[in-house]
């Protein structure tokens, strides 16, 4: 039972605001020295549960330190950023006329489960794509047909651009057949005597995709008018 305590350490972090990202580190040690313990608790097993769970988190690092290349690209946008990157997008964004916030969603929402599909996974994400070009042209877009968003209005739109990454990426990345998502099913049913291939998994992904695309299609569809019926409604009553 003593494992369970690194439950406590997520929740306790959680509900204080601390870093997520030191919330899980600290939980995942808490765990491992606990589990590698188990009841014999004293100074000595403790500090050799800690060393051997700190080299597992080496070990993991090693072994996949290829995945870690995509962490490179956040420095790059921040420069980007400071340059000015947002800005110029809505500038370009502003330029098309029959760009709208919930059109521009919808041609971002089709490219990311179509390269999601095609397993480039990276290629879009909330940090590298949805803060520096998607969301500031979703604004730019609203702003060209309505004027200055207040702050509700943009901030609907950042997380309607959030959303329209999550939906891409997940009912995407299951159509590609080497995505990790097929293995665990695959291998989770293998557990309890169920024979699948990926391929069918990978194949049955393929109208759930269809059907996310066009139920989040009509969402943007209903968001635009949502967006259009409150700024018509601001603007009226500042009048």
């Amino acid at each position: 039972m003593l494992v369970l305590l690194g439950i406590l350490v997520v929740v306790a972090g959680f509900i204080a605001r601390i870093n997520p990202l030191v919330v899980i580190l600290v939980a995942a040690i808490v765990t491992g020295v606990l589990a590698a313990v188990g009841s014999g608790v004293d100074a000595q097993a403790l500090f050799e549960a800690g060393v051997a769970t700190l080299t597992r988190f080496g070990d993991a690092f090693n072994d996949n330190r290829y995945f870690h290349i995509t962490w490179l690209i956040l420095p790059v946008i921040g420069v980007l950023e400071r340059a000015g990157l947002q800005e110029r997008a809505r500038m370009l964004i502003a330029r098309v006329r029959a760009a709208t916030a919930g059109r521009l969603l919808l041609v971002y929402l089709f490219v990311r489960q179509a390269t999601s599909a095609l397993g480039l996974t990276s290629l879009g994400g909330h940090p590298q794509m949805v803060r520096p070009l998607v969301a500031p042209m979703a604004e730019g877009a609203a702003e060209a047909e309505y004027g200055p968003l207040p702050d509700q209005a943009r901030f609907r739109i950042r997380g309607m651009s959030a959303a329209t990454d999550n939906i891409g990426l997940f009912f995407g990345e299951d159509i590609f057949i080497a995505i990790g998502s097929i293995v665990l099913m695959v291998g989770f049913l293998e557990q309890a005597g169920i024979k699948v291939e990926a391929l069918e998994i990978s194949l049955w992904a393929i109208p759930t995709a269809i059907v996310a695309f066009a139920v989040h299609g009509l969402r943007l569809w209903w968001f635009d008018r949502a967006v259009r019926r409150d700024l018509a409604a601001g603007v009226e009553a500042a009048q």
